[in-house]
């Protein structure tokens, strides 16, 4: 595993249960997509964007996030 990979994934062990769940619905996602086409330049552009973001620490509020991921679920 990169280095960079089990560093986030400390960082997430650290958050509220509600947030951790949220970052494994996004691993999950993305590990589903792990075939499919490369990211075109703007979806880079925006995934270093969300890097970015991250290491400013500006992360939507658990009440944000689940009321999101509410959305999606039966």
């Amino acid at each position: 595993m990169m280095k960079v990979l089990e560093q986030a994934i400390e960082k997430i062990r650290n958050l509220p249960e509600e947030r951790q769940a949220a970052a494994a619905e996004a691993l999950e996602l993305i590990a589903a997509q792990a075939d499919d086409a490369p990211l075109s330049a703007d979806e880079l552009e925006g995934v270093k964007r969300a890097q970015e973001a991250v290491r400013r620490g500006e992360f939507a509020s658990d009440a944000k996030v689940k009321k999101f991921f509410g959305r999606y679920r039966s």
